[in-house]
Order: structure tokens, then C-alpha cells, then sequence
């Protein structure tokens, strides 16, 4: 391996891109934000974005960007888990001289449990859950990515919240408020309405999730919708630890805001995390094991 002179932590998504330079010592000199990085949107948008973040990460160092060769990366990127997208990214590496890449799931994993037994489901843009189990054992639930999986997660929300809307310009459903104000944002019309969300992606869609909680306060239909997402996130945390005793980190957007929710959370299960998914990444400088990267 070549001489390193930062390390890098990288955590990446659907909806946008953080990085953290740290000395070899460990101590935080600078961090750094960018667009969406998920792989199912693109290997060359995932590495701009990647490296944007890392630049305004120095430059809010003050700290001159040396060459990617004496920068060691850790990432922690969705979509990683797809071994195609995955020797693709590891292929157009821009010459970093060390890169660790895991999945998000991994590193939110790694950095709420401090790397100790535990479970994790982040919901953001998309959902996937994760858990390490006293004896070793590693289950990954969801995260199978939008628009097939992910059940709960802000692009599954806000697609179901553009269905309502689509559904009262029908008349198949009555109008209301969160109908009304999807077509507010996206389209008033049938002709409008189609051109949106042809266009729209997983960020887009995604979006459309804090619209659905500003109504679920008046709206039922608003209400049932988050309700349903809740359903599936305690499938994901049913799925991942069976005798509900570990204890689980809800993440993300979309987490933070459900998780009171869950039935978990009347249980006392759900903790506060330990770490973000940057600290994480950085954990897998030290575990360089195929369990972790």
C-alpha cells in the first residue's frame, strides 16, 4: 500500500454524499457534501459526487487537496452489494491509494453498535436493514433497492403519495389534502401530473415523503399511508433479529421521523446510535475482513 497522508469516510446515497477527512490519528479536519452517489444511478455520477465531496471537505479544512494516491478512502455506498455495480465502481477507482468499499447498510451498522452486536434499519431515500448477531452472524433485509424493494422508505412513500393524487384527478379516490398538495408540487392536471412523474427518479419521489407527514396530522389517508410504511419497517426488524432482543438503531430521514411508531420502540429496543454511518466507514480501516468490506 502506498504512504497515505488522510484518510477519507465516505458515506453515499440515493438522495446525497457526505465525506469526512481525518489525520491518520483519527481527529476530524473537514467535511464535505454533494449529490446522491447510490450506484443503480450511475458509476460516473456516484464517483463525481464522491470526489466533490471530498474537495469541499479540504476546502473547509483549509487544507490543500494532495493526490488521490495519498488518499486512503473508505466507503460505505448503496447499492455496493450488487457485485456488478460494485467491480465496476472498484474499476473506475481514480487512483485512490487505498479504497474499502462496503454497503451503507454496513457501515450504519458498524458505526451505531461501535462494531458491537446489534441491529440497524436506515430509512431515507430507501430502506435496508441490518444486524450483527452475538455469535457472528450477519442478515441483511431489504434494501433490494427502488423501485422493486426498499418497502417504506421515502421513494416507496412518495410513489404511493403521487398514486393518491393520480387516483383523485381519476375521481377514483376523493379529493383531500394530501392529493391536493401532491398536485401542488408535481402537476395540477392529468397532462402535467404524467409529465412529472415520467421524469421523476428515486430523489424525486423521495421528495415527496415530507409532504405525507405534514398532512398524516389532518389527512387519514395521509395517516394510513405512513402507517403502512410502519408495517413494513417492523417486517425488516421482525426479519432481522427474530427474538427482538438486540438492540435496534433506527436511521435516516425518513427513520428519525417513523421510528416512534414501530412497535419496537414501546418495547424499549430502539437505542440512540453510537456513530454515523462516516464513523463506520472509517471502522473498516480496521476490519478489512470479506465480513465487512
Amino acid at each position: 500500500m502506498k504512504t497515505l497522508a488522510f484518510h477519507i469516510g465516505i458515506d453515499g446515497g440515493g438522495s446525497g454524499t457526505r465525506a469526512s477527512v481525518r489525520d491518520l490519528a483519527g481527529t476530524v479536519l473537514g467535511t464535505g457534501a454533494s449529490g446522491p452517489s447510490a450506484l443503480s444511478q450511475g458509476i460516473d455520477q456516484a464517483w463525481r459526487n464522491i470526489g466533490a465531496a471530498i474537495s469541499m471537505a479540504f476546502a473547509r479544512a483549509g487544507i490543500e487537496q494532495p493526490t488521490n494516491a495519498a488518499l486512503g478512502v473508505a466507503i460505505g455506498v448503496s447499492g455496493a452489494e450488487i457485485e456488478a455495480w460494485r467491480r465496476s465502481f472498484l474499476a473506475a477507482n481514480p487512483g485512490f491509494g487505498q479504497l474499502l468499499v462496503a454497503t451503507d447498510g454496513t457501515t450504519s451498522l458498524l458505526g451505531a453498535h461501535q462494531g458491537a452486536p446489534g441491529a440497524m434499519i436506515a430509512c431515507g431515500t430507501g430502506l435496508i436493514g441490518e444486524a450483527l448477531h452475538a455469535d457472528g452472524r450477519r442478515v441483511t433485509v431489504s434494501g433490494w433497492g427502488f423501485p422493486y424493494g426498499d418497502e417504506g422508505g421515502g421513494a416507496w412513500i412518495g410513489q404511493r403519495a403521487l398514486a393518491v393524487a393520480m387516483q383523485a384527478i381519476d375521481g377514483r379516490l376523493p379529493a383531500s389534502l394530501l392529493s391536493e398538495a401532491v398536485r401542488a408540487k408535481c402537476g395540477a392536471d392529468r397532462v402535467a401530473l404524467t409529465a412529472w412523474s415520467l421524469a421523476a427518479g428515486q430523489a424525486e419521489l423521495a421528495a415527496l415523503a415530507p409532504i405525507v407527514f405534514e398532512c398524516s396530522t389532518v389527512d387519514p389517508m395521509a395517516n394510513d399511508l405512513l402507517n403502512a410504511a410502519v408495517a413494513e419497517i417492523d417486517r425488516v426488524a421482525l426479519a432481522l433479529d427474530p427474538s427482538q432482543t438486540l438492540p435496534m438503531v433506527v436511521l435516516g430521514s425518513i427513520g428519525r421521523r417513523i421510528a416512534n411508531r414501530m412497535l419496537g420502540f414501546a418495547s424499549g429496543r430502539h437505542v440512540l446510535a453510537k456513530g454515523s454511518s462516516i464513523d463506520g466507514a472509517f471502522m473498516l480501516f480496521d476490519k478489512r475482513s470479506e465480513c465487512w468490506s
